[in-house]
């Protein structure tokens, strides 16, 4: 297999990784959105039970944030393995090919950037709307207590 052909292969291969999880990472966030948007809080009658439902595909959200980076980081670090491995085998020091190697290596760390960045800004963000409907169900909870109460 030839270097060109690899370079290619590790290239797209992380680039299409990245890709996978920014889309799953965007499918989870939608879906998360749509259900807190569209939630009966009135249905639920135990609070382990709602938590439970408002916290389905965080994880996942989370876990492409994590590790998104580290796909990049790995894309970077086989780039630069490669760039060297060419230029030990061409014999010559050449700048220009040095450097647009490099470079090509760092795309991969700003696309897992590009997508890990996002992806913990909307799990916070859900965290946070997941966090407030479970107040608000408990303080329905209060409500309906203090009315049987009286």
């Amino acid at each position: 297999m030839s270097e060109v052909s690899l370079k290619e292969i590790v290239e797209y291969g992380v680039i299409g990784v990245l890709v996978l999880m920014s889309i799953i990472a965007l499918w989870a966030t939608l879906e998360r959105l749509l259900f807190y948007k569209y939630i009966k809080l009135v249905l639920y009658t135990n609070k382990t039970e709602l938590e439970i439902d408002l916290s389905k595909n965080l994880t996942l959200i989370a876990t492409i944030g994590s590790n998104a980076p580290y796909v990049g980081l790995l894309g970077t670090v086989f780039g630069i393995i490669i760039t060297f491995v060419q230029i030990g085998q061409s014999g010559m020091v050449d700048t220009a090919n040095i450097m647009t190697g490099l470079a090509l290596a760092l795309q991969a760390t700003a696309g897992g950037l590009l997508v890990a960045i996002p992806s913990i800004v909307f799990y916070n963000l859900l965290m946070r709307r997941s966090e407030v409907l479970v107040a608000q169900w408990e303080i329905m909870q209060e409500k309906k207590e203090n009315k049987g109460a009286q």
